[in-house]
């Protein structure tokens, strides 16, 4: 089933942040349907950066065939604001189509964007997003590869600019329609009211960030058909990284914190080494 396919139903699409192979793994292990490769998460990961602007779209594009030799789930990724303008957006198109992405996500901040979820964001006009939108579909190799319009016009024009840039950017061809960091619970609902029966509608959730946290049976109750969770992981893995290089400078071991470790033996059972190590086999023997 294609994502376009799966975006038919009614069942909510929930797609948790992933930044590497492993990452993506553990997700496709927990059951996830799809992956959300997070511009963020790559940033904070690779770079130890905020989310400012400073990934490029060949780390980005590296980042999406490293997961795809790993997993075969749908991706959506961070497209940013296409590193670019219009030619540049169709240059992302081609490099992130080829590395395996299914569905990329575009923006309207100027460039360098920043995180969503940060304050004085500045955006291009709407004709110049619609246009990218344009370029963008035009440039796909393949109609099943998504294009998401996202405007982050709620924390720089208001709630109703928003809205009328949504309008604009489903004219224009987006096959989904992502409306950042709406401050309430009424905002989040009002997007549904006048998209969901038009467009699949695209809810971020940030712990901590601007708009209030839903889980996904309340998303899809109110219309949404998508939900990411993009940066959590690396939250939750950057607190145990930092208690765990804490006990480890402390005690000069990782016994105290073995009880919050994968053994050895324990993480290659989860990557399939032994089963790597016997397909390996068997082509040794030429059969």
């Amino acid at each position: 089933m294609t994502l376009r396919e799966r975006l038919r139903s009614d069942r909510i699409l929930v797609a948790p942040g992933v930044y590497d192979g492993l990452t993506a793994l553990l997700a496709k292990n927990a059951g996830f349907e799809a992956l959300y490769l997070s511009g963020a998460a790559v940033a904070y990961t690779k770079l130890g950066r905020p989310d400012i602007g400073l990934s490029s779209v060949t780390e980005m594009a590296d980042t999406m065939s490293l997961i795809r030799d790993r997993v075969n789930l749908p991706v959506i990724i961070d497209a940013d604001t296409g590193f670019g303008n219009a030619l540049n957006a169709q240059r992302t198109m081609r490099l992130y189509e080829r590395a395996g992405a299914n569905a990329l996500q575009l923006e309207d901040q100027t460039y360098p964007k920043r995180c969503g979820h940060l304050s004085d964001k500045s955006l291009i006009s709407r004709d110049e997003m619609v246009g990218k939108i344009a370029a963008m579909t035009d440039a796909r190799a393949s109609s099943e590869t998504l294009v998401i319009a996202r405007t982050d016009a709620v924390a720089v024009e208001g709630f109703a600019a928003a809205m009328e840039r949504g309008e604009a950017y489903i004219e224009a061809g987006a096959d989904v329609l992502f409306i950042e960091a709406p401050r309430s619970g009424e905002e989040l609902g009002s997007i549904a009211v006048h998209f969901a029966d038009r467009v699949p509608l695209l809810a971020n959730m940030v712990e901590g960030g601007a708009t209030p946290i839903k889980d996904a049976a309340g998303l899809e109750a109110i219309g949404y058909s998508i939900a990411i969770f993009p940066g959590g992981i690396v939250r939750a893995l950057a607190r145990t990284a930092e208690d765990y290089y804490a006990s480890l400078y402390e005690n000069g071991s990782n016994r105290p914190f073995a009880d919050r470790m994968f053994d050895f033996d324990g993480l290659n059972e989860r990557l399939g080494t032994n089963d790597m190590l016997a397909q390996g086999k068997r082509y040794e023997t030429g059969a």
